[in-house]
């Protein structure tokens, strides 16, 4: 049977021997028992007279009985039991804080590293779900060209019909416009609340902020009868601010890489400006070559590096003279000999730049074949990298299918039945099975109707 919270108090080790030193010193009789009757200490020829209570935070939780003198001991006991009262609330407020401060912690670990906005929006819900009551929660971006808030990760219900929000419209509005997070116990009652599919009991919106700017909103719900404390809405602010800052990170990121992308684009784009035969060369080479790698399952860098690689493939041919480059009949074969330089001029410009290093393999092995027959090193297998092996069969798979002024382009099936032909000779041939299961056609499709490579 547990103890009760008197009986603790009397049992201490440390107080023990004070209490009976207390007892002897008074030289009176006394009896000590618990509200439940249980009794926890008596003396020798104690008899019931007076019984003073003992009280915690205005409860009574026993009884001491004897003399007038014993009313001091059961002020003692009060004081006692209420000090040892505050020392497990300190410990429990200690352990709570420990628990917060390693669990906010353990989210600034998860999400600093990121730098990809949705994920660090997925990565926030995830962690609200985990030291949140909640039914359903959103993460809202803002859109600059348009000034709107757009969802961009969700879990449960969404709280409003519309994926878009704007300013000052609605709960999450109007928090995006204040800049102050907010606590909605009773959500059908708000004056701003948006008519949705699902009943919410109550809500907590906070404003993702990043240098005094709202970049977004995180707002969350249940849809039982849950009362948010100040308690919830301090972790859930805390947890919007680290979000917030690490959206900013991952969106400065996101424009660093595009104008990187853009940069190298230009650069390749160049090439084609020389050759209006190759007009989206690049363009459809990097598609057919994103297909293949989607369809292997590439590493998130392995698809980056091929990205890149097939960008940047041709980047070579700025080394080789308009005379042979834009030549309308064949080569000879001193001329194939100068455009075989390519790949290795290509090295030479991409290895001055640190970002594009790993694109090297794509751009300077795409020309070798799968038996080491290839150009311009000879090697073989699985000695050729896979992103070279992957834009070997999308390069050869566009150059059949192009016109050129000496030659009208292979049909769809002729091209198709030249990539089964040689593989395992000229192309891997995982490569090339990887080719065929891929939605190689929408890839051509989407190459040939776009104006630009979106990257």
């Amino acid at each position: 049977m547990a103890m009760s919270a008197l009986e603790k108090v009397i049992k201490k080790r440390a107080f023990a021997p004070i209490l009976n030193r207390m007892v002897y010193a008074m030289e009176t009789s006394i009896i000590i028992e618990d509200t439940g009757g249980k009794l926890l200490m008596a003396t020798d020829g104690a008899e019931m007279l007076t019984r003073y209570p003992v009280s915690v935070a205005g409860e009574v939780i026993g009884w001491v009985s004897g003399s007038e003198r014993v009313a001091a001991i059961a002020s003692l006991l009060s004081y006692q039991a209420e000090s040892e009262l505050e020392k497990r609330s300190l410990a429990s407020e200690t352990l709570n804080k420990y628990k917060e401060i390693t669990l906010l912690y353990d989210i600034v670990e998860k999400i600093s590293s990121c730098l990809d906005t949705k994920e660090v929006a997925r990565l926030v819900i995830e962690e609200a779900r985990r030291v949140i009551r909640l039914s359903s929660v959103s993460v809202l971006l803002l859109n600059k060209e348009t000034d709107m808030l757009e969802l961009v990760a969700e879990y449960g219900h969404e709280q409003d019909t519309s994926t878009t929000v704007s300013r000052g419209v609605g709960i999450a509005g109007s928090v995006w416009a204040s800049g102050r997070a907010e606590i909605v116990n009773d959500v059908h009652s708000d004056p701003r609340f948006i008519e949705s599919a699902v009943a919410l009991s109550s809500l907590m919106c906070a404003p993702l902020k990043a240098k005094d700017a709202v970049v977004g909103v995180i707002k969350l719900g249940n849809d039982q009868m849950v009362t948010y404390t100040a308690e919830d809405l301090k972790l859930f602010t805390t947890l919007a601010s680290l979000a917030a800052v690490a959206i900013e990170n991952a969106s400065l990121y996101e424009q660093l890489k595009d104008a990187f992308y853009t940069t190298v684009y230009t650069l390749a784009e160049t090439i084609e400006k020389r050759d209006p035969y190759t007009g989206n060369h690049t363009k459809r080479v990097m598609e057919y070559s994103l297909a293949i790698g989607k369809t292997l399952g590439l590493p998130e860098d392995d698809m980056a590096r091929l990205q890149l690689g097939a960008v940047l493939h041709d980047i070579g041919k700025i080394g080789v003279r308009d005379s042979v480059l834009l030549k309308e009949s064949s080569l000879t074969d001193e001329e194939f000999e100068q455009i075989k330089m390519h790949p290795a001029f290509g090295e030479e410009i991409i290895s001055r730049i640190s970002q594009l290093k790993s694109a090297i393999p794509g751009v300077r092995h795409h020309h070798e074949k799968f038996n080491g027959r290839g150009y311009p090193d000879g090697l073989a297998g699985d000695k050729i990298d896979i992103t070279a092996r992957i834009i070997a069969v999308a390069d050869s798979f566009d150059a059949m299918t192009s016109n050129r002024p000496y030659r009208e382009g292979l049909s769809l099936d002729a091209a198709f039945e030249e990539l089964r032909k040689y593989s395992g000779s000229q192309f891997d041939p995982e490569i090339v099975d990887a080719f065929f299961a891929a939605d190689v056609m929408e890839a051509f499709f989407t190459a040939n109707s776009r104006q630009k490579i979106v990257l």
